[in-house]
């Protein structure tokens, strides 16, 4: 865990008496300079929000300035922390790009098998898309968002609506809501 510059290690009881103050958790995966998570935090401050990402330096900033119930978690998103099994009412990944944008379209295991871990029944995924980044991998805006939904729903997550694109913006908002299939959960 990371505040400011400091690298913190929270003990299992700390993190119990952490995540058992708040009803709702978020968990945001690669949170990249962790604004999403601390504005989040800020405005929900009933709701334990929680920034992954590999890159320890981008979160400095945010992590410092950030409220008491925002969480700043240096992990690789293929390799989520077991600390975090069903905890997630809510998923988000907003505009992943390099491992995590090629898990997604890849549907890599460890990276799939992680947010089914991770989430709780009936939470929500929520994945907005670059279409930059996409193109960096040789994928069209809407065809790779396309992929992912397909990816996504052949793991086995169930799909409450379809994806749709904001296509005058650059972005696609996909799935809005997601639950996981009933006999997928360990």
């Amino acid at each position: 865990v990371i505040r400011g510059k400091q690298t913190l290690v929270i003990d299992e009881s700390h993190f119990g008496n952490l995540v058992s103050g708040h009803k709702c958790i978020l968990i945001d995966i690669g949170t990249g300079d962790g604004y999403f998570v601390r504005h989040s935090a800020a405005k929900t401050p009933d709701r334990l929000v929680i920034g992954i990402d590999a890159c320890r330096g981008n979160l400095c900033d945010n992590s410092r300035k950030a409220p008491q119930n925002a969480l700043f978690v240096i992990a690789n998103a293929l390799s989520l922390p077991g600390e975090l099994t069903n905890l997630a009412d809510r998923v988000t990944i907003n505009f992943p790009w390099g491992s995590l944008l090629s898990g997604l379209l890849t549907g890599d295991a460890a990276l799939i098998s992680g947010l089914f871990r991770i989430m709780r029944l009936q939470a929500s995924l929520e994945i907005s898309l670059n279409g930059g980044a996409l193109a960096e991998q040789g994928w069209p805006l809407e065809e790779g968002a396309e992929r992912i939904f397909r990816v996504l729903k052949e793991s086995g997550l169930r799909l409450n609506r379809a994806a749709h694109a904001a296509r005058s913006q650059g972005v696609t908002f996909l799935p809005e809501h997601l639950g996981q299939a009933a006999g997928l959960w360990p």
